[in-house]
């Protein structure tokens, strides 16, 4: 074994191995949270910055324009889960962990000096439409790395906790990009210099905060899974992946209601509270954060409860939940002028899909082999993002342009309830899982 391996195999946990375990997670955790932090400042500050690149009378409008662009990033997540994935697979997770950082560093520095409609025209938004691209790409190789590295580098009996802590840091990124947005709003710029210029900060700091995260990935330690595999022939990331159909459509399965739910209480709510509630931008700024926070804290204790009673039973939970009480939760939300209210039942609605979040990443890690395990989590993974969740807040706002927005409601709820049924027939990856596997 290297000297750098993270052990996987159980046995008593020492300190030191205790001590290497958590540095590892830190370090891999600390890099996705820059990276979501990236993605998500276009949510953020999407109301600021839309009416430059989509000139429109109607905010509605410049919105979804925004959210197609927001789509636009999830549709070549595919493409960068293979590709990150195949290297992670091939030629270790750190190094496609780092790359992918400096890929998103790029994406981010974009979209902070591209000028705006009114300078260059039509190039405006082909530039954010790039930009959204390579940062879809980034973030379509974060995920299947980074969750085969958390689910790698803890031991086998808290998988369950400590991976959860992928969705800790992606909202954690969520929450930075809003904290930077409340100072921004509150006590450095005014609403005319954040709307003039302002904007373009987040990304800035974004891009300067990856280049940090590249340098600790440098340092991380490559596991004790991955280094089993050393010396080994190994088949095209894609080949092997074939040799796995009914683990793919599990996670295809698995992913569809989860990540439209997920997407939906995080991407979509800064506008649907901000429009539909009609709540201030800063009033809205809060409930969101307050909303995000409690969702951060849920994420290790569900993570820790799937490691006592399986991972089964917190995927039905959320499944039946979610088919349920969607509809009324989202209706509610829209009749209310209340921010109590409407963080209440924003709240109410993550206590069920975290039961989706939190252990959504080690499910998909322990269906596979460590020979294709990357590969394995993020392709069929981003595909099924791409399609379900990265276009949950064009769809809402669709229905809404057409006068229905109540639709996309019962859109959501049935998503959810097709990926209860396979919920129920999967097997429980704790207690059947392929994490010793390196064939």
């Amino acid at each position: 074994m290297s000297d750098d391996a993270i052990p996987a195999h159980p046995h008593p946990i020492e300190f030191n191995d205790a001590k290497r375990r958590l540095k590892a997670i830190f370090m891999g955790s600390v890099g996705n949270l820059v990276e979501w932090y990236d993605f998500y400042a276009y949510t953020a500050f999407a109301l600021y910055f839309a009416p430059h690149f989509f000139p429109s009378s109607d905010p509605v409008v410049q919105q979804l324009n925004a959210a197609t662009l927001f789509a636009a990033g999830f549709i070549v997540r595919p493409i960068g889960g293979w590709l990150f994935g195949h290297l992670a697979d091939r030629y270790g997770r750190r190094l496609s962990l780092t790359i992918s950082v400096v890929l998103m560093c790029f994406g981010s520095l974009i979209i902070a000096v591209t000028p705006t409609y009114a300078s260059i025209g039509f190039a405006a938004p082909a530039l954010l439409a790039f930009a959204r691209i390579v940062e879809g790409l980034s973030l379509g190789g974060e995920y299947g790395a980074s969750a085969t590295y958390l689910t790698e580098v803890a031991d086998p009996e808290h998988r369950g906790f400590y991976s959860s802590f992928q969705y800790v840091t992606l909202i954690g990124g969520q929450l930075t990009a809003i904290l930077v947005l409340l100072l921004l709003q509150n006590v450095f710029l005014t609403h005319e210099q954040l709307v003039a210029w302002g904007w373009r900060i987040p990304f800035v700091i974004g891009a300067a905060l990856a280049i940090i995260a590249m340098l600790m990935r440098r340092h991380m330690h490559e596991t004790e899974s991955f280094e089993a595999l050393k010396g080994k022939k190994r088949e095209s990331s894609i080949r092997g992946l074939m040799r796995y159909p009914r683990e793919i459509a599990i996670v295809v399965g698995l992913t569809a209601g989860g990540t439209a739910a997920f997407y939906t209480f995080t991407t979509y709510m800064q506008t649907f509270v901000k429009q539909t509630v009609g709540l201030s931008d800063l009033t809205t700024t809060y409930v969101i954060a307050g909303s995000l926070i409690f969702a951060a804290a849920l994420q290790p204790i569900y993570g820790a409860i799937s490691d006592r009673i399986g991972r089964k039973p917190m995927l039905i939970f959320f499944g039946v939940a979610g088919t349920l009480l969607t509809v009324p939760i989202l209706t509610a939300l829209a009749g209310t002028k209340s921010p109590w209210i409407a963080f209440l039942l924003i709240s109410g609605a993550w206590v069920f899909v975290a039961g989706y979040t939190s252990i959504n990443a080690v499910v998909k890690a322990e269906l596979f082999p460590t020979s294709i395990r990357a590969t394995g989590v993020a392709v069929p993974y981003a595909l099924t993002v791409s399609i379900f969740g990265g276009t949950a807040p064009a769809i809402a706002l669709w229905f809404k342009t057409l006068g229905h927005e109540q639709w996309f409601y019962y859109y959501l709820a049935g998503v959810i309830f097709l990926s209860l049924l396979v919920y129920t027939t999967m097997r429980d990856t704790k207690h059947s899982s392929a994490m010793h596997r390196h064939d």
